[in-house]
């Protein structure tokens, strides 16, 4: 359960460092990078916990990506919905879906 928390505290760092910056276009560029930079070493006091603590707990690394994969859409999606404004549309929920079978198939050797 750490590791989920810390991946999720990651993301909302991540996606804010990434795609916050949009909602402000005339903002210098000098300037959305710099606070972008120091937003996502923000970001990494969280991920690179998360990723020790899910190895030392058995995930593998694949298991742990595809869990900030997981992760990342959903923080992304509900940025974009509530930050940016956008809309979700079917093809989002389709691709959520196919992560969903990334998933199944990733963890399928811990189901047996």
């Amino acid at each position: 359960m750490p590791t989920l928390a810390l991946l999720l505290a990651s993301n909302i760092f991540m996606t804010i460092a990434w795609y916050g910056h949009l909602k402000f276009p005339d903002a210098p560029l000098w300037k959305v990078i710099l606070i972008s930079w120091l937003i996502a070493g923000i970001e990494y006091c969280f991920v690179v916990p998360a990723n020790r603590i899910g190895f030392a707990s058995g995930f593998t690394v694949g298991q742990l990506k595809i869990m900030q994969e997981i992760i990342t859409l959903l923080v992304f999606a509900a940025f974009a919905v509530l930050w940016l404004g956008e809309k979700l549309k079917w093809n989002h929920a389709a691709a959520f879906v196919c992560m969903i079978g990334a998933v199944a198939f990733i963890f399928a050797d811990k189901l047996r």
